[in-house]
């Protein structure tokens, strides 16, 4: 995460130049700062997608060994079949 540096009474004068109070002005500042610890950079994001994805070719691997063992038991079941039946004609 990352933190903004910004003049916290500079922005107090511009915000009651504008027309809020010195304690609304004050309140402003306060939420400003309390909030830039939850900030994410660019960084941070593109580590996550890359995080997000390897989950995700992981989950994709093991799906398709799955898939992979499906069929071939339904293969292996189909070939049973069809040799009961020949057996049966």
């Amino acid at each position: 995460m990352t933190t903004i540096t910004f003049d916290t009474q500079e922005l107090v004068n511009e915000l009651e130049t504008s027309g809020f109070t010195r304690k609304q002005s004050e309140t402003v500042v306060a939420v400003l700062k309390k909030s830039q610890s939850e900030l994410a950079t660019k960084d941070d994001l593109h580590r996550e997608i890359e995080s997000l994805k390897n989950v995700t070719k992981t989950d994709l691997l093991e799906l398709k060994v799955d898939l992979v063992k499906w069929v071939g038991a339904l293969m292996l079941a189909q070939v049973a079949v069809i040799a009961a039946l020949v057996k049966l004609l």
